[in-house]
């Protein structure tokens, strides 16, 4: 508790290019482009996926590659294929590890979609496109927006492997610290860490409120 009160309690640590407003948004910018870049891939490519039924081998192999793949591993090896100097070996980990949540529950919600609702609206004279979007992605939205939580939830918590290469965010407290032995920054940093986690958590669920219908969240 001490070092918390040391960490928080420090005046230095809230002003300056290494305080702790300037290192959340440097966190918050990795997160946030790595995430992007991964809704952008696996958004469109679970949903194609699910409509059409071909492809499935992608989701699994997806997602069996997110289990076994170390994202500090991966951001070594790019390290030493393409140097440091630019945040691309941060976020090729992080998009890596940020698609397979988002496709898998992309990918189920849509194939999960009740049969007879998709026959019904082919009934009805809709085509595949306006069949996909108009029923078959608000139906599946609560999963679609799962996925995309698990995935933010994981890129702000893996985001500290930016400090490994020499690039900012919250990790810089974490590594410094431990370079150092000043334990209430180790700290301090972890607890911010885990406080941004929860606040996506927070967003996440706020916004399931607000885009999805009620009566498809009450289905599900």
């Amino acid at each position: 508790m001490n070092w918390l009160i040391d960490f928080f309690g420090d005046a230095a640590n809230w002003s300056g290019p290494d305080g702790i407003p300037a290192r959340i948004l440097e966190h918050l910018e990795f997160s946030a482009a790595a995430f992007l870049i991964a809704a952008v891939i696996a958004v469109p490519l679970g949903l194609l996926i699910g409509h059409t039924g071909r492809g499935a081998f992608v989701v699994v192999v997806s997602a069996n590659a997110a289990r076994a793949l170390p994202t500090l591993g991966l951001l070594v090896l790019v390290v030493l294929l393409i140097g440091v100097g630019t945040v691309l070996p941060v976020l090729i980990p992080l998009v890596v590890l940020a698609v397979p949540p988002i496709l898998v529950n992309t990918y189920e919600g849509v194939r999960g979609v009740d049969a007879d609702l998709r026959d019904a609206a082919y009934g009805m004279g809709l085509r595949g496109r306006q069949v996909l979007f108009q029923v078959l992605t608000p139906s599946a939205l609560p999963l679609i927006l799962l996925g995309l939580r698990l995935s933010a939830i994981q890129v702000v918590s893996t985001a500290t492997v930016a400090a490994f290469v020499g690039l900012g965010g919250l990790g810089r407290f974490i590594i410094d610290g431990l370079a150092t032995k000043t334990y209430s920054d180790v700290i301090g940093g972890a607890v911010l860490i885990a406080l941004l986690a929860l606040a996506v958590q927070l967003g996440f669920t706020l916004l399931n409120r607000v885009v999805v219908s009620p009566g498809v969240r009450q289905v599900r």
